[in-house]
This record gives C-alpha cells, structure tokens and sequence, in this order.
C-alpha cells in the first residue's frame, strides 16, 4: 500500500519510526562485535590468539637472516606449541588460530609481538624489523574474522610491538620505548587510549632488552615480578604508586636461558610457566603462585617464550 506520508515522516529520514543507536561502542562488544578486552594483566584469562608452527622456521641455513637463535626442530617446536594450546584449554581458556596464506614468516608464531588488546578493540602493531613486517595483515583478518574491531592501525613511520605495552590499571597503560617500540608509535597509541580516559606512561628499556613483557610480569592487582638493573625507576614508581609490591627474578640465568619470566597469568596469582626452571617456580609458589608448566625449550631457539606466543584477547573485566 503506497504511503502518502511527506518524506521527512519516514523511519528512514528520522521520522517517529526511527531507530536510534544507543549504546556506546564498548556496550556493542560481545554483541555486535566479537567477544574481546583487556583492562589488567592478571584477571583471569578467557581468549587467546596462537599461530601453530610449521616448517618455515627450518627454511633457512641462518638463524640470525631470520632473527631466530638457533634453528628449531619444526616437528618439535609443534608439538610444544600444542602443548600450550592444550594447557589453556585445561583451564578454560578458548584458544584460536591464525594461519596465513602460503609460507608464513618464521615469526609469526610471535603473536603477542602483533597486536595490542584494549577494553574496546585491538591497536594493530607495526613490528619494527624488515623480516617481520607484514605479519600484522594476517592478524587483521583473523581478528576480522572474530568479529574483534581493529581500533588503530600505526602509520607514518611508527614502530610499535605488542609485548612492549601493559596495563598497569584500568585507567594506565605502561609502554617501553626502545629497540621494537619507537616515540612516534607512543604518540599514535596514547592518542587512541586518551580516548579511553587512559593514561600513558613511556619508559625507556635498555640495550639487550627486547621488550618490556621480557623484563615485567604480573602476577595479582598487587603483585608484579621484575628483572632488576633492566625495570626503569619511573615504571617502578607507577607500579608502587598503584599498589603493586614488585618482587624480583630469583636466577638470572633461568630467565635468560629458560623463559622464566616469560610467562602468562592464568589468573590472580596462577601462571602457565615454562617448564625446567626450579628455582624460579619454587620462588613464585613461595609467593602463593599456581605454577602450571609446560615444556617449550625447542620453541625458545626461536627468540621467545610462552609470552610472546601468545596474543591475548580476552581477560575477565
């Protein structure tokens, strides 16, 4: 039946039968949008994103064309990677998958290093090394693909890796500038969580240091584990003046060889730790920490632990 009514009285042009969008945008998510965010790094874990390893990390003679520290045992190195897989889903954590087109980087596996999770969406990264760009595509589709908004995605010539931001507090992001993370992609980032009522807080990391995540950890809302002479006093001061008691690495050598520190909270005072190092988890169940382990010795000749091979996408809020 023809509707003689003016124009300007239609739904479409806002007439009595228009439909107003509401909600905010953090409202839609795990609605409209994908379930996702982060505002802590020690409540409970629900989501992760991992890319499983293949035979890309033994095409090449030298480790170092590829930025590995060795060159892994493929077969090996996938087997442990299933094995954290397994972990979280033991304890309840949904797991997804990234696998790119054709032959991926050999670092691909780096998930964390891709992405930075906020309450609202993802800030995509933009690594800071020639062998490693544009592995952040793969992750933009797949979060596509989840339904995960893409907040920002880092231009001009900002460098900025995962790994090297943390959430101090609901209201506080902590970010390392150095070899990964340089000052033009701080600016970028703290322009999207000023947004957030978030404050960013820069500190600088010191030569020989990959990222923050490999020098601060976190444990509960009052407890962090630090690498002593690598945390800068300013992130000291901020994780203090929020209430945070810093304990610190009981054996250098077990974070330097054995991926002690590059762990994942589970949960307050739960971690999935890489297996093999004693001294380490006697320290932290010392503390009251769950120590779940998992063996990734093949997967740490390719320059990362636990942490770094897993992106986050969901905490508890």
């Amino acid at each position: 039946m023809k509707n003689d009514q003016p124009k300007y009285r239609a739904a479409a042009y806002g007439g009595g039968n228009w439909s107003p969008r509401m909600a905010s945008h953090r409202d839609e998510i795990g609605f409209l949008w994908g379930e996702c965010g982060i505002n802590a790094e020690w409540t409970r874990l629900q989501s992760v994103l991992l890319h499983p390893p293949g035979p890309e990390l033994t095409a090449q003679d030298d480790p170092e064309s590829a930025q590995l520290l060795e060159i892994p045992s493929w077969e090996l190195a996938r087997q442990q990677h299933d094995a954290i897989a397994q972990a979280y889903r033991e304890v309840d954590v949904t797991v997804h998958y990234v696998e790119p087109e054709g032959v991926p980087s050999p670092n691909q596996i780096f998930c964390a290093d891709l992405f930075f999770m906020t309450p609202e969406g993802a800030i995509l990264a933009r690594p800071a090394s020639i062998v490693r760009a544009g592995e952040e595509r793969w992750i933009a589709r797949r979060l596509a693909d989840l339904g995960i908004p893409i907040l920002r995605t880092l231009r001009g010539n900002a460098i900025f890796e995962g790994a090297d931001a943390h959430w101090l507090d609901e209201h506080t992001v902590l970010i390392g500038r150095g070899l990964r993370t340089n000052g033009e992609a701080i600016a970028q980032i703290t322009n999207v969580l000023s947004e957030m009522n978030v404050e960013v807080i820069a500190v600088d990391l010191p030569i020989g240091t990959m990222h923050l995540m490999g020098i601060l950890r976190f444990l509960a809302q009052d407890l962090a584990l630090a690498w002593p002479y690598r945390l800068a006093w300013r992130a000291v001061e901020a994780l203090r003046k929020r209430g945070y008691q810093i304990i610190y690495i009981p054996d250098e050598a077990e974070s330097t060889h054995g991926g002690a520190l590059n762990f994942v909270t589970l949960g307050p005072r739960e971690i999935l730790l890489a297996a093999g190092n004693p001294i380490t988890q006697d320290f932290l169940e010392s503390q009251g920490v769950i120590c779940h382990t998992v063996e990734v010795a093949e997967l740490h000749k390719a320059a990362g632990g636990i942490g770094c091979l897993t992106g986050i996408l969901k905490r508890e809020l």
